[in-house]
């Protein structure tokens, strides 16, 4: 007998499906997480009945909390709070200089734009130089202000381990923005140009040779297609548009990026733009921007799209039409399967993400917000693009967005404290867990380098070795455990090599442990993780020690050979 099976009828009008997606939880909630690194600083908007938790990440970490008024005065009272500091901690960072990651000197200029006078400021001072990690202090904003959080921290001597680590700040807002209302980030210095690109639309403008160009996703998970064109060609009828084919080709990668790769060139070779900032690390160069034969063939003529938008915004340029262009698709996150089929999803970009490029010629410049709202290619949900310039005289770093661990905050790399003298003897620079190390020296050669090394010596910046400062009435105990060597050998001033094993054998990493003191243990390894494991086993055991990370207080070298 034929068994046929019917759904089941639900009486009554049809259920929204109530489909949730990251952009409604993201948005909607007004829950928000930030990180300010060990002797960095930010500032942030506060509204009123604002729930604020401040977290002691790794323990011992000072927090000074400064709060104003809308009106940038400083009152204490806005967190429900009496002052119990000077800010003294955030007055020595100011004062000392814009080390690389700090926010320092983009906090200074969002000060300097708010009105803020921190020559008496009233801060309220958290936690201690014992408190453990994990700890955490809870606030209410009373009224609408400004909130500044420090974790302040001065230059660590090699034998000290006054070290500088994270604190966490999470958000609860009381009255969550509406969906596409995100602030932009203040200015990375004094812009040139301000331009927003209203989405389903585009937008060019004219950037000088030298000069940056910041492209921000305003609410994130928004692509935008960038294309530029060098001016000079231009003013002789010529319309070489940037070429991502020949980019790839000459890059050797599937989208530039900072570092060796950087640059996007036309299809004579000549270089445009650099990458030099970029805190997303996933872009599209492959696919063309979205053209009126994409949607129709999908169903939905005349729908906006790129390239119409292209050619409306490139006109007043004298530059022809095209039915499709070619474009590097910013933000846009798309992927070749094994079927060799071209695939994409919601984009990586977070609301404030940027990419930061440098023109190497004069050049005239298109940017769209990208109007597909009939794939994930924008999160369901279609926001702003925001275009700045600076000029060529400032100074920005080459950096790129590298995540620790995958539940990290994204960190932009860094330069080690050697890189000046490094960077005369090559360019050929790399990234590596966060920092930038030379890949091999012009005048010499990889060949050559390794005979040096085998016959002579030579000197390495391994300042990207994780360092760990482990103190406490029970240092001792957790590294005897986590470590294969016997700790009770080793005197104080002496370093030795160990393994780091989980229980079974299995290797986590190898590095040197150096002694300080009976109770002051350093630990230097390869892998952030490394860290972790020792916070968890000194939690699982409940011993009293701390953990705390070093790594940017300490860049090192190593003479081998």
């Amino acid at each position: 007998m034929l068994d046929t099976a019917y759904p089941r009828v639900i009486p009554g009008p049809p259920r929204p499906s109530r489909i949730l997606t990251p952009q409604d939880l993201s948005r909607h909630h007004g829950r928000e997480r930030h990180v300010v690194a060990g002797a960095g600083a930010l500032m942030l908007r506060l509204g009123a009945g604002d729930r604020l938790t401040v977290v002691n990440d790794e323990g011992g970490q000072i927090a000074e909390l400064v709060a104003t008024d809308p009106h940038g005065r400083i009152d204490a009272a806005v967190l429900g709070q009496a002052a119990n500091s000077g800010a003294e901690g955030l007055k020595a960072m100011l004062a000392l200089g814009d080390a690389a990651g700090s926010g320092m000197a983009q906090l200074r200029r969002g000060i300097a734009a708010r009105g803020i006078d921190l020559g008496a400021a009233g801060a309220l001072r958290l936690f201690a130089p014992d408190t453990p990690a994990g700890a955490r202090a809870e606030l209410t904003a009373l009224d609408d202000g400004w909130l500044i959080l420090a974790a302040p921290g001065l230059p660590m001597a090699p034998e000290a381990q006054d070290t500088a680590t994270p604190i966490t700040l999470l958000i609860q807002r009381a009255n969550p923005r509406a969906v596409g209302r995100f602030d932009l980030p203040d200015p990375l210095a004094d812009p040139l140009l301000d331009l927003r690109v209203k989405s389903a639309t585009a937008e060019s403008y004219f950037v000088k040779a030298g000069d940056y160009i910041q492209i921000i996703d305003v609410d994130g998970r928004q692509c935008t297609d960038f294309q530029c064109f060098d001016a000079r060609k231009l003013d002789r009828g010529v319309q070489h548009a940037l070429d991502v084919t020949t980019s790839r080709t000459l890059m050797g990668h599937a989208y530039s990026m900072p570092g060796l790769h950087s640059k996007y060139y036309d299809q004579d070779w000549v270089p445009l733009v650099e990458v030099v900032q970029d805190t997303v690390g996933r872009h599209d160069a492959f696919a063309m921007a979205c053209a009126s034969k994409y949607y129709d063939e999908i169903g939905y003529p005349g729908h906006a799209n790129c390239s119409d938008n292209f050619n409306a915004a490139l006109s007043p340029h004298g530059i022809e039409v095209r039915p499709g262009w070619m474009a590097v698709n910013l933000f846009f996150n798309t992927n070749i399967d094994a079927h060799g089929v071209l695939i994409s999803d919601e984009p990586w970009s977070r609301p404030g993400d940027y990419v930061l490029f440098r023109a190497l010629t004069d050049i005239v410049c298109v940017n769209s917000a990208c109007p597909d709202d009939t794939s994930p290619a924008n999160g369901w949900y279609l926001s702003d693009i925001h275009v700045r310039t600076y000029s060529g005289a400032q100074s920005f770093s080459r950096s790129i967005a590298y995540r620790p661990t995958p539940e990290s905050e994204p960190k932009m790399t860094k330069e080690t404290a050697f890189h000046a003298p490094i960077s005369a003897k090559t360019r050929n620079m790399v990234e590596y867990k966060g920092y930038w190390l030379p890949q091999v020296y012009s005048a010499h050669g990889s060949i050559e380098e390794y005979w040096a090394c085998r016959e002579k010596a030579v000197v390495l910046d391994l300042s990207p070795l994780r360092k760990f400062e482990v103190t406490g009435p029970d240092a001792e105990a957790l590294m005897q455990w986590v470590l294969t060597r016997d700790m009770k050998k080793l005197s104080v001033g002496q370093v030795v090599y160990s393994a780091m094993c989980y229980p079974h054998g299995g290797m986590i990493d190898d590095g040197t442990v150096f002694r300080l003191g009976r109770d002051n243990f350093r630990w230097i390894g390869g892998d952030d993780y490394s860290g972790i494991w020792l916070r968890e086993q000194a939690e699982k055991l409940g011993l009293r020690v701390m953990v705390r990370s070093s790594t940017d207080q300490l860049h090192n070298l190593a003479v081998q050979g």
